[in-house]
């Protein structure tokens, strides 16, 4: 589902504070946070008087929303912020979107096909992304109790990972998704989830967009990765019990 549009001015001011905490806190990671308060007074320095350029908080909103195929929203934004359209991103955008949303609503023989018209070698040269689509057809197969058909292509496409010892196990569970009437019931049941669908779609599209020679993550992920990861060191350096909130240490100054 694509992101509201009327939620773009919440995530612009979302995304410039994330982006005040980083700029404050990452010419600091190297120093000892044995002087905590030193650190501090230099992270609110560069906190009140940092310039956050309006363009890169947009930047990073029309990223989000073009890795992860949001195209209606990615349109609207471009269309509300006057942004230029980036060259050629819709047809990448578009063809990606229908490859994510068929392993999304459960095709995966149709995600296969996609991808391969797209460039035959991407599922070639990532066997575990193969793997990983194969299992799901194999599971598409077993909820729609094409049992029998289900045992011939476990066989012919699901046998040959068998030799290696990475696939055995996983094999395994798949294959036992056959002893029950109603597989969801099984021990196995999160093989057929919404949850582990959405795991091989994500790493589908992260695998086409570095074949393609784009970022495979977005620069709003990094960045909440950093402000998380030094948020955390500053916590254990002040010895508070919760996490680290440069807000209200701002209040309290």
């Amino acid at each position: 589902m694509d992101v509201d549009p009327r939620r773009y001015e919440n995530i612009e001011r979302n995304i410039t504070l994330t982006i005040h905490d980083n700029t404050a806190f990452s010419s600091i990671s190297n120093f000892s946070l044995t002087s905590s308060s030193t650190i501090l007074s230099f992270a609110v320095a560069g906190f009140r008087f940092s310039a956050i350029n309006e363009n890169d908080v947009r930047d990073i909103i029309l990223s989000y929303l073009i890795h992860n195929c949001f195209k209606e929203s990615a349109e609207s934004f471009i269309a509300c912020t006057g942004m230029q359209q980036p060259a050629d991103y819709l047809e990448n955008m578009e063809k990606r979107r229908r490859i994510v949303h068929s392993v999304l609503e459960g095709n995966a023989h149709k995600a296969i096909e996609l991808t391969e018209q797209l460039a035959q070698d991407i599922l070639e040269n990532n066997k575990d992304l193969l793997f990983d689509l194969l299992s799901l057809r194999f599971v598409e197969l077993v909820c729609s109790r094409k049992c029998t058909k289900a045992l011939e292509f476990a066989q012919t496409k699901l046998s040959p990972f068998g030799k290696e010892q990475k696939y055995r196990e996983k094999l395994e569970d798949f294959m036992a998704l056959l002893a029950y009437n109603d597989p969801v019931k099984s021990p196995m049941f999160h093989l057929l989830s919404l949850e582990y669908r959405q795991q091989v779609a994500d790493c589908l599209n992260r695998t086409i967009l570095a074949y393609f020679n784009l970022p495979s993550d977005t620069a709003m992920e990094k960045l909440i990765q950093q402000v998380t990861v030094v948020r955390q060191c500053l916590s254990q350096g002040l010895g508070q019990d919760g996490p680290f909130s440069l807000k209200d240490f701002l209040k309290s100054r």
